[in-house]
């Protein structure tokens, strides 16, 4: 998909940059003209690097992710999913305004709904899928559990839910007694 021209540290302030963008300006109005003057780069680089600007921004989003599902294993389901709610606490503000701005845009830009699902949604899914394995090996929940196949479901749907129902972003303590009031129960009271 890439062709790996760039070293770590380089590819990791591009993509810091274009979430700053995204931020200041969204998903419409970002340019490859824009990362490209932000970062001191050539589009041709950037082109060369990501297909276009939807694999760029979806590459950035996943990068810029303040914790990777792939490193969070602390023994149990229930300290796990807490390790990430507490890790994501400080960027969930800024990540909660761009996601509901790419929310917008991916209504009007089939490639960046595709690019999201592929580059960070997808890859989200099967991290979870491992977290969640692990606790069916360990015995926590048992292989059948209908609510297996939903817990992203309802993590992001309390997410959404919390802002649009209560007028607040979720916070550390909020998403905390929702996975003990309504993920671990429907996982069988792990």
């Amino acid at each position: 998909m890439r062709r790996s021209r760039l070293s770590p540290e380089r590819e990791g302030e591009l993509y810091e940059a274009v979430v700053e963008l995204l931020g200041e300006v969204g998903y419409d109005a970002l340019t490859m003209d824009a990362v490209a003057a932000r970062t001191h780069s050539s589009k041709a680089t950037l082109y060369r690097q990501w297909k276009g600007k939807p694999q760029l921004v979806a590459s950035a989003l996943r990068h810029t992710k303040p914790v990777s599902l792939e490193d969070v294993d602390t023994g149990s389901l229930r300290g796990d999913l807490h390790e990430i709610v507490r890790c994501t606490d400080s960027a969930r503000e800024r990540d909660a305004a761009l996601m509901r701005g790419l929310a917008q845009a991916i209504h009007t830009h089939p490639d960046l709904h595709q690019a999201l699902r592929e580059l960070l949604i997808y890859p989200e899914v099967a991290a979870l899928d491992v977290l969640l394995r692990r606790a069916v090996e360990r015995g926590e929940v048992a292989p059948d559990r209908p609510a297996l196949h939903y817990v992203v479901h309802m993590m992001c749907g309390a997410v959404i839910a919390r802002s649009l129902i209560d007028g607040e972003e979720p916070d550390v303590a909020f998403l905390a007694e929702y996975i003990d009031a309504v993920v671990l129960p429907a996982l069988g009271d792990v």
